[in-house]
């Protein structure tokens, strides 16, 4: 690579001209500017970012820390990130735990490591300890779909307790008295609140839990999974007259096992999914779902991070709670007589 003395010998200008042209433009004269410009174009002349960052004991970088990449909801949350941190001239690492608490705690390492500015996690675990050891060594952390226990930590998150008792609410309504609840491992926060959610709506219909909801955990939030799991559904006497999926790839899965088996949407079985995906509404039939506001959750992550990085000692933290809605669409709509 083209060191910086061939830039300065070919401009007729010192070491330190071209780095006040690199760093402090404002204090070279027009003229001598463009000579070092055209020089660094000339030779190539690449500036060493780690050394600089090393100098100024700062990063542009911001980790992004999430459970799933290939999930379309995290896709939709990383471009909110991105879109504020792009704003703020931060540049994003993303990085993806796979729901793996070991997995998670290396990236937590290297990030530190690259002394970045921050973090944005969606942590596979409800505990605090990794994140509060991250920011007592400097580093600012903000817990993404996640809220936050501790008042001296900011986090952006998704009421899902009401988000589960919405998708159950609508199928009770709708007549059905025995419903599935599809989901990944209950360890999972945003499952659990979601399961909570669908016992509310059993307990404000009346009906008993034990027959009222049939549970049915599987590995992963995948449409593979939701596939597989059709079988399972089915197999269960009395089965379920309609489904409430954990995420909407699940839902995408379970139709297209159902259809293996014949079975009609939603006149053979009622169907729920949960995030509005970008294909929900173009699903046949299309899919009602639980919106959540992914990009804002993005976003606003991001603009609390860095308002905490720019200044710390004025920086008040928040933890703020989205709320979810429900779209009713084709894949429900269908009345039964309780």
């Amino acid at each position: 690579m083209t060191d910086i003395r061939r830039v300065a010998e070919l401009a007729g200008v010192s070491l330190g001209t071209v780095s006040n042209v690199l760093n402090r433009p404002h204090l070279v004269a027009a003229h001598t500017r463009l000579r070092v410009e055209q020089a660094i174009a000339d030779t190539g002349f690449v500036r060493n970012g780690s050394a600089r960052q090393l100098r100024a004991g700062h990063s542009p970088l911001i980790g992004l820390i999430v459970l799933d990449v290939s999930n379309p909801f995290f896709t939709e949350v990383a471009r909110g990130v991105e879109d504020a941190a792009n704003a703020a001239g931060s540049i994003v690492v993303l990085c993806n735990s796979d729901d793996s608490t070991a997995k998670e705690q290396r990236y937590l390492q290297s990030l530190e490591e690259q002394r970045v500015q921050g973090m944005l996690i969606t942590p596979v675990s409800s505990s605090e300890t990794s994140m509060q050891r991250v920011r007592r060594r400097g580093i600012a952390v903000v817990l993404l779909d996640h809220p936050s226990r501790s008042a001296d930590l900011c986090s952006v998150a998704v009421d899902d307790v009401l988000g589960g008792e919405l998708a159950a609410t609508h199928l009770f309504a709708q007549g059905h008295r025995r419903i599935g609840f599809l989901h990944g491992p209950s360890t999972i926060r945003q499952i659990a609140e979601r399961q909570r959610g669908v016992l509310r709506a059993v307990k404000r219909f009346g009906l008993n839990p034990q027959t009222a909801v049939l549970n049915i955990a599987v590995p992963s939030q995948n449409t593979s999974e939701g596939e597989a799991s059709a079988e399972l559904l089915l197999a269960n006497e009395p089965r379920p007259t309609a489904v409430f999926c954990g995420n909407d790839l699940l839902a995408l899965g379970l139709m297209r096992g159902l259809a293996k088996y014949s079975l009609y949407i939603p006149q053979d079985m009622a169907l729920v999914g949960y995030d509005d995906v970008d294909f929900a509404n173009v699903l046949s039939p299309p899919l009602t779902t639980i919106r959540q506001p992914k990009y804002e959750l993005g976003y606003k992550a991001a603009q609390l991070l860095l308002e905490e990085t720019h200044d710390p000692d004025h920086h008040i933290h928040q933890q703020i709670m989205f709320q979810p809605e429900l779209l009713v669409r084709e894949s429900s709509l269908f009345k039964r007589t309780p």
